[in-house]
């Protein structure tokens, strides 16, 4: 109890500074979205001209792209004194810095090309989404007036990307453990190469996965992996160009995977129900687009899927209870994707210390299908996604972020595995160091297959029970977080910030061989959040303690968790 009243006395600490923080004194975004940092300070410390026009200027005059100079930064920065230091010069020395060539290859600015602020925004996202970089900004150094030519700046900085060792997780009450090799920008060529063995609750095994994004410098990308597990293998590979940016015109891919596995039902965090797949995917797509035209971009895409499962008795010590079905899909499919150009960049709302693009547009994308006997498959059926997403302001100090997804099968008139799922988000920023945040999500089932269910536990937010603890047809989640961020930047590894939360979350509805739903489930608690500053794997760390309220006896009245998230 001491435990739960200190939580809730640094919320209430966290909600009192925060209601004096006075309303944007512009009434516009900058200040909600820079937390209160200049958003040219980045380009000013790398030594912009004064006398350089500004970037929409440039633009405006048809400015011609001239030299692009690429700038990499090392880990640690020697001209500051808290970080020259020994063991700080000793990882640079070894660390092998990203190539010119490597980020060249990401730029969508060309020599000859007319300059584009767009295009300059969206290089620097594209960089600033790899892991085994920590920043980047892309910023004009000269101009030369009578040949109307530009001079660019590519700056990146880069983070200590090779990890061996021994990592360690926990959630919902089981234990995850890692031991492998890991390197995010092998040779300094941003290709992913990782070997190791890896242990969860479901299973075992070592793995070799191999990514390049960027393959031979082109904007080419190839996915391979093999998985040998405790209970099957799976072997992935893909490889394709895909619109790799907003006025990309043409996109095309291919993707196989074949995988043998154990597949287990859960119920109130226990297993009670298991079965051998077997499952077969191919994917071929393709699309094209006019690219972007007055800030939205349409893409029309097509190609054929091949999805095959073939389940069978786990031959474990316990009997198979349920054997779902056979599943072969055989289908040509059609779709469009619309995509609204409109980013922004933060700091301190879902990263600690570190540039955040955030997306404040709206998307859709639609595919339909057709599978049948004639063409490969066991049914005749419409096949169909759905997906959305958007953010926009809130006031003067609000964000909202709505996401949803929609997918399944039209079987006989009626729909059949389909899943429909809704989020929206909402942070409330008090000043640069406290977030407010509250999220909802739901998903709802028509006619699931045996091996899909929807759960709710400690792996998937209710941070305070076991994972995969309730099972339903329907799910609802809501979670309220109070962040904070502090200045404290130890070692100078990793920042640190601070959580306290609480979730309410229940199913509805029956799912095989699972117990009647308990009802609504609440839990509270309160942790610490490491930003990972210098290291490309993770970039946060989250420690927390998690207490159910009015669980059942079976229950533990503390949840440990220990986990390696992309957001805070």
């Amino acid at each position: 109890m001491r435990l739960l009243a200190l939580g809730f006395g640094l919320l209430a600490v966290g909600l009192a500074r925060g209601a004096d923080m006075p309303a944007r004194p512009d009434g516009g975004s900058a200040a909600l979205l820079q937390g209160g940092q200049d958003p040219s300070a980045i380009a000013r410390q790398s030594g912009q001209v004064a006398d350089i026009p500004p970037a929409a200027e440039l633009e405006r005059r048809g400015a011609v792209v001239g030299h692009i100079d690429v700038a990499v930064d090392d880990i640690f920065n020697e001209d500051d004194p808290r970080e020259n230091r020994a063991l700080y010069r000793l990882a640079n020395k070894l660390h092998l810095d990203t190539k010119d060539a490597t980020v060249l290859s990401q730029v969508l600015l060309r020599p000859g090309e007319t300059y584009s602020v767009q295009r300059a925004e969206e290089t620097a996202r594209i960089l600033r989404d790899k892991r085994y970089l920590y920043d980047a900004v892309v910023e004009p150094t000269a101009y030369d007036p009578e040949t109307n030519t530009v001079d660019l700046r590519v700056r990146v900085r880069d983070v200590w990307s090779l990890s061996p060792g021994i990592g360690v997780g926990r959630s919902g009450g089981e234990n995850k453990t890692r031991a492998r090799i890991v390197d995010e920008n092998f040779l300094g060529r941003g290709q992913f190469l990782a070997v190791g063995y890896t242990s969860t609750v479901d299973r075992s095994g070592i793995s070799v996965d191999f990514r390049d994004q960027n393959l031979l410098h082109s904007w080419w990308a190839l996915d391979a992996g093999y998985t040998d597990a405790s209970d099957g293998s799976t072997t992935n590979l893909a490889i394709g160009r895909p619109f790799f940016s907003l006025d990309s015109r043409w996109g095309a891919g291919m993707h196989v995977v074949t995988s043998e596995q154990i597949n287990t039902l859960y119920d109130l965090g226990e297993q009670i129900d298991e079965f051998n797949q077997q499952s077969d995917f191919l994917g071929i797509e393709g699309g094209w687009s006019r690219g972007l035209v007055d800030g939205w971009t349409t893409r029309w895409l097509a190609g054929y899927r091949y999805d095959r499962s073939l389940f069978a008795e786990s031959n474990q010590d316990a009997p198979t209870v349920l054997l779902p079905e056979d599943r072969t899909l055989s289908y040509p499919w059609v779709g469009v994707e619309l995509i609204q150009d409109r980013y922004e960049t933060t700091r301190n709302q879902d990263q600690i210390g570190r540039t955040e693009d955030v997306y404040l547009g709206k998307s859709l994308r639609l595919e339909l299908g057709w599978t049948s006997e004639a063409l490969g498959g066991d049914r005749s059926a419409g096949v169909f996604g759905l997906s959305s997403r958007m953010g926009n302001y809130v006031g003067k100090r609000g964000l909202v972020f709505l996401e949803s997804t929609w997918n399944g099968r039209l079987e006989s008139g009626s729909l059949a595995d389909s899943l429909l799922s809704a989020e929206a988000s909402y942070y409330l920023r008090f000043n640069d160091k406290n977030i407010f945040t509250v999220a909802v999500d739901g998903q709802h089932g028509f006619d699931l297959d045996l091996d899909h269910q929807v759960l709710l536990g400690g792996d998937t937010g209710l941070r305070g029970y076991p994972l995969r603890y309730q099972t339903g047809d329907t799910r609802a989640l809501l979670s309220v977080e109070e962040r904070y961020f502090t200045d404290w930047f130890p070692f100078r590894l990793a920042r640190v910030g601070a959580a306290v939360f609480a979730d309410v979350g229940r199913t509805w509805g029956e799912a095989p061989l699972a117990s009647e739903p308990q009802g609504w489930l609440t839990d509270v608690g309160f942790g610490l959040r490491l930003g990972n500053a210098r290291s490309g794997l993770g970039n946060v760390l989250h420690i927390d303690l998690a207490f159910p309220l009015g669980a059942s006896s079976d229950i533990s009245s503390m949840q440990v968790l220990l986990e390696a998230k992309k957001t805070f």
